[in-house]
């Protein structure tokens, strides 16, 4: 993302969620520098049941990008069919033809009032899309970390997040299931 998005934030509440309360094995690195106010800002985290021996990504598995710049820069790291998820408003051109393009800064906006909110809404689709953290955990660790007086809109953010991925999944099975048939005739 850019600076300012509160990929960061996002980044830290994913991480606590799956080391603290799943108990599973995390490092996290965020970037510092000039990316902290603006320019394309990134956080690193691996996810194991094995312990973790470097904190860095050398091949990634999933690009969350809420920017075209943060699209552009860190897709370059990415494994072959790596997961992409890109928000459908600030990025344009997603780096691969099949990224998961979904309307976080829109939900957020018009739904929330609140565009500062869409790092919450993608944390909730990145979560339920790859499983690799319970839904407990990761409300567990956001409500920690979040304002008390914003706990109620963050907690509704990370659940549109969850529906936002449920619709893109339904959408793309019902796809599937229309292609099969055409090709059955």
């Amino acid at each position: 993302g850019s600076g300012g998005q509160g990929i960061v934030l996002a980044g830290l509440i994913f991480a606590e969620a799956v080391g603290v309360h799943d108990r599973r094995e995390v490092a996290m690195v965020q970037s510092y520098g000039p990316e902290a106010r603006g320019g394309a800002s990134k956080v690193e985290i691996i996810v194991s049941d094995d312990p973790i021996d470097y904190p860095l990504c050398a091949n990634v598995d999933l690009l969350l990008a809420l920017t075209q710049e943060a699209a552009d820069t860190y897709s370059l790291d990415l494994k072959p069919n790596a997961w992409v998820l890109v928000d459908s408003e600030l990025v344009t051109h997603p780096p691969t033809r099949d990224a998961i393009v979904l309307p976080f800064s829109k939900i957020a906006r018009d739904t929330l009032e609140k565009v500062m909110a869409a790092n919450i809404v993608a944390l909730g689709a990145v979560s339920h899309l790859t499983g690799l953290v319970t839904h407990r955990a990761l409300e567990k660790a956001l409500l920690a970390r979040v304002p008390g007086e914003t706990s109620q809109l963050n907690r509704r953010a990370l659940n549109l997040g969850v529906k936002a991925a449920r619709d893109y999944l339904r959408k793309k099975q019902s796809k599937a299931v229309k292609e099969i048939q055409v090709e059955d005739m």
